[in-house]
C-alpha cells in the first residue's frame, strides 16, 4: 500500500519527513537548543486533521512536546505509547555535500540531519494513523502518541517532565515501541530485523582539573591542562572488557548459528564484527564504553590558565553504573573532580510476549523468511523515562535498508539519508502492527 502523492510525486511519509527535516530543530546540550516548536505545531497540525485532540506542553521557552490518545476498537486492552523525538543533535553544514536543512530527495533517498534520528519515524507514525482514521478504521488498542522534545539531551526538557509531572498522560499503558530497532541487516546475503528490547545506561561526566595559573614562558608543574590530559587519556584508552548480557548472548548466539559459525570458538567480538556495519552498534554492547567528547582551557597562547574541563560521554551496561564509575575515579586520581552533569538508567527486557509477537508477525508479514533478532542499543532513548511509569519499552522503527548502505554511521553522522523505499516499507509495517496488536 502506498500513501496518496502529491505534485511532487513524494508519498505522505517522504514528504512529512522532509518537512520536518527542514525544520532546524538542533539540540546543543545543556539547555541551548533552537527549540523544537515549529516541528511540533507541525505535527500537531496533521493529528488534528485526523480529529484528534492533541495536546502540547512547554517545560522551557520553545521546547514543545505534544501528546494525542488515539482510540482503539479494543480499549479494554493495554495502551501503547508509540513515541518519537522532533530534536536532532547540530550538523556542520560545510561538512556535508547536501543542505543538512534542506530536505533533499535524490538517488531515491532522503537526506538531511533527522532522517534517521528520528523524523522519519516521526513521519512513519503520522502517515500510518493517517492510513488507518482516514479509511475508517481503528488501531486494535488505544494508543498514547508522543513527540517529545529534548531527547538528544537525555529528555530534561521533554519526557522526563512529562512522565514526572503529567503521569495522567500514559494512564493504562504497559508497552512502548519507539526508535534504533526493526531495521535490517545483512548477515552474509540473508536479510535479518534488529529489534530493541534494551538499551545502555547513561553517564555524562565533566572532569575539572585545578592548577596555578602563570605565563606560559614559565615552568609550572601544577599545570591543570597537563592534569587534564594524563585523566582523559587515562580513561578514553580504557579497554573495558567484554560482559554479555541476556539480550547480547541471544543475539551473538544466533547470528554465529545464522552465519554456520561455532559460537564456543569465536570471540563475541568476532562474532559481532561478522554482521558488518551493524557491528557499530553492536560491538558497543558488548562493553562500557568511555568516550571523551569534548576539551574546554585556557584564553591565551602565553598564559597557563588555573582550570581545564574535558566532557565524558559513558555508556554502562544495566547494573555496572557504580563498579564503571569506582573505576574512573581510580582513572582520573584524586586531584580530579568528576562532575554528573546527566544520568539515566539502563534497560533490558526479554524478547517475548505478544507485542514481540505481532512485531515479528508484521515484519515477515511485508518480508516473508527474515529473521527477526533481539538487541541491545549502544545509546538510549526515551524509553528510559516511560519505565519510571513500569512501560516496557522497544526499538521499532522498522526500515528495509540496502546491504551496502552503513546505517550505524548515519546516526549523528555526515551526510545522514535514509532510502525513500524504506520509509515505505515502515510505513507498511507499522500500519500493520497498530491494527493487529
Amino acid at each position: 500500500m502506498t500513501s496518496p502523492a502529491d505534485d511532487d510525486g513524494l508519498d505522505l511519509t517522504t514528504r512529512i519527513a522532509r518537512d520536518l527535516i527542514r525544520f532546524d530543530t538542533s539540540n546543543f546540550g545543556e539547555g541551548r537548543s533552537n527549540g523544537e516548536t515549529e516541528a511540533a505545531e507541525y505535527l500537531a497540525a496533521h493529528l488534528e486533521r485526523l480529529g484528534l485532540t492533541v495536546q502540547s506542553f512547554d517545560t522551557a521557552p520553545r521546547r514543545t512536546s505534544i501528546v494525542t490518545r488515539v482510540p482503539g476498537r479494543d480499549s479494554s486492552k493495554p495502551a501503547l505509547v508509540v513515541h518519537g523525538h522532533t530534536d536532532v543533535v547540530p550538523a556542520i553544514a560545510e561538512d556535508w555535500s547536501v543542505d543538512p536543512f534542506g530536505g533533499v530527495v535524490k538517488d531515491g533517498m532522503l537526506w538531511g540531519r533527522g532522517a534517521v534520528d528520528m523524523k522519519n519515524m516521526d513521519a512513519m507514525i503520522v502517515s500510518s494513523l493517517d492510513r488507518i482514521l482516514g479509511s475508517g478504521r481503528q488501531p486494535e488498542r488505544d494508543l498514547v502518541i508522543a513527540f517529545f522534545a529534548d531527547e538528544e539531551n537525555g529528555g530534561v526538557f521533554g519526557s522526563h517532565p512529562l512522565v514526572t509531572e503529567h503521569p495522567e498522560l500514559f494512564a493504562g499503558a504497559t508497552e512502548a515501541i519507539s526508535e534504533v530497532g526493526g531495521y535490517s541487516i545483512d548477515l552474509d546475503g540473508n536479510r535479518a530485523y534488529l529489534v530493541q528490547t534494551g538499551e545502555k545506561a547513561l553517564l555524562w561526566l565533566k572532569l575539572v582539573a585545578r592548577g596555578t595559573a602563570g605565563h606560559g614562558s614559565q615552568i609550572n608543574r601544577d599545570n591543570a591542562v597537563t592534569r587534564l590530559a594524563r585523566a582523559v587519556a587515562a580513561v578514553g584508552s580504557r579497554e573495558w572488557p567484554v560482559h554479555l548480557t541476556a539480550t547480547t548472548t541471544q543475539l551473538l548466539d544466533r547470528v554465529a548459528e545464522l552465519l554456520g559459525k561455532d559460537a564456543q570458538t569465536l570471540s563475541p567480538d568476532e562474532i559481532a564484527i561478522a554482521t558488518g556495519t551493524a557491528s557499530r552498534f553492536i560491538s558497543a554492547t558488548l562493553r562500557t564504553t568511555t568516550n571523551p567528547t569534548g576539551l574546554t582551557a585556557g584564553y591565551k597562547h602565553n598564559v597557563i590558565p588555573d582550570r581545564a574541563e574535558a566532557m565524558l560521554d559513558v555508556r554502562v551496561l544495566p547494573g555496572h553504573e557504580e563498579a564503571v564509575m569506582a573505576e574512573i575515579r581510580e582513572l582520573v586520581g584524586d586531584d580530579i573532580e568528576i562532575v554528573v552533569s546527566h544520568q539515566d538508567i539502563g534497560l533490558e527486557t526479554t524478547f517475548d510476549g505478544a507485542l514481540v509477537e505481532q512485531m515479528i508477525d508484521s515484519l515477515q508479514r511485508h518480508d516473508p523468511g527474515a529473521e527477526v533478532l533481539p538487541y541491545l542499543l549502544s545509546g538510549g532513548t526515551d524509553n528510559k523515562a516511560l519505565s519510571l511509569l513500569g512501560i516496557r519499552g522497544f526499538g521499532f522503527a522498522p526500515l528495509q535498508l540496502p546491504p551496502a548502505l552503513d546505517f550505524p554511521a548515519m546516526f549523528h553522522g555526515v551526510d545522514e539519508r535514509v532510502p525513500l523505499s524504506a520509509l515505505g516499507f515502515g510505513t507498511d509495517v507499522l500500519t500493520d502492527l497498530l491494527l493487529r496488536y
